[in-house]
């Protein structure tokens, strides 16, 4: 099975919701579509479900052109964020809707239900109404319509998004392993870089109605091609940093200067932009190479165990992600420390330069 999109755009009116896309992904994985609200990734589902036809380009399923096919006519299912079930029907009867409509006999149905209740845990559930069932139980109900169709193509559109934590933990552990079991070709919705990381699989990152990049997860979240991927695919996003490099010096800020260590050291002579994500700027110098910087406090923020700093550097605003209960005092200018091995370089025109070193690192030992 294969799902291809040739140049596939979409325009409402005269605004473009999806640029010319091309991407292809093959059967039997795990494909993550990741991007902020309005990002595209609902209006690129449409165009492969064939809820919406392609303003230009084509769509093609296993090698055969669908780009005008009705989504009546393909083998798709698609799972919203607002899970949808008939709560006067049973879970059984939910999840044997579909094979009805399409006039399966009695001992398909039974057989089907019962495989892929099974598969999700709804066994014990099945003679329940849905509104008996907890939320994540609801989902799975949801999950279970759609997978009982045997699909060769799964969409789900920030499916999580509305259950409470513990549930969408629960549910992103489940979910690689229904998709394993299935053998379709899924594709999963998320706003967030947290869950694209647990799914694995590959990931496209999309901004305002672009494919930025498309390739395994790891690799995507390691080497970003460029500053809009980078900021993408951190959370909070990508911090930057305007930079000059001069001999063995890397100028920054208000005349402020750093030893041009980790991968400052290849860089020819020249101006540059230089990327971070939060949880690698500290508050305590724990590098011996470690870059400092002054920045005023404006903000902090309490999650539990960390706390974010927000940061005025010279006008640039950064995130930090710190370990601990921190009790700052806003307003106050705070010293600051970024490891050179953590930094990725980034041209003027925002294309990646170097990647992080402790990346690149990493990826050789994966």
């Amino acid at each position: 099975m294969s799902l291809r999109l040739e140049g596939a755009s979409k325009l409402v009116g005269a605004e473009t919701h999806i640029h010319p896309t091309h991407l292809e992904l093959a059967g039997g994985t795990m494909n993550v579509l990741l991007g902020p609200t309005l990002s595209g990734k609902t209006s690129l589902m449409r165009l492969m479900a064939g809820l919406d036809k392609p303003t230009s380009g084509k769509v093609f399923w296993n090698g055969e052109d669908v780009t005008g096919m009705r989504v009546q006519d393909r083998k798709v299912a698609m799972v919203y964020q607002q899970f949808i079930n008939y709560p006067s029907m049973s879970v059984y009867d939910n999840i044997a809707s579909p094979l009805r409509i399409v006039g399966a006999s009695a001992q398909e149905i039974d057989k089907a239900v019962r495989d892929t209740a099974e598969m999700l845990k709804l066994t014990p559930m099945l003679d329940r109404k849905p509104l008996e069932l907890s939320g994540g139980q609801q989902q799975r109900c949801a999950l279970a319509r759609a997978l009982v169709k045997n699909a060769g193509l799964v969409l789900l559109d920030e499916p999580l998004a509305n259950l409470d934590y513990k549930l969408r933990e629960e549910l992103r552990i489940e979910i690689p392993r229904i998709f394993e079991e299935s053998g379709a070709v899924f594709v999963y919705a998320t706003t967030e870089p947290e869950e694209a990381l647990l799914l694995g699989g590959n990931t496209a990152t999309l901004w305002e109605g672009r494919v930025t990049q498309f390739g395994p997860t790891s690799t995507v979240y390691r080497t970003p091609v460029d500053m809009t991927t980078a900021r993408v695919f951190s959370d909070p996003p990508m911090n930057f940093l305007k930079i000059r490099k001069s001999g063995d010096r890397i100028h920054f800020g208000d005349g402020q200067a750093a030893a041009a260590n980790g991968g400052f050291g290849a860089l020819s002579d020249g101006d540059y932009v230089a990327g971070f994500r939060p949880n690698h700027l500290e508050l305590e110098r724990h590098a011996a190479s470690a870059m400092e910087f002054q920045a005023r406090l404006i903000v902090t923020e309490l999650t539990g165990s960390e706390t974010f700093v927000h940061l005025d550097h010279h006008g640039e605003r950064w995130v930090g992600l710190v370990h601990g209960i921190r009790d700052l005092e806003i307003g106050t200018t705070l010293r600051t420390y970024l490891d050179p091995a953590h930094v990725y370089i980034f041209a003027e025109d925002g294309q990646l330069v170097a990647p992080a070193t402790y990346a690149t690192a990493n990826a050789d030992a994966a």
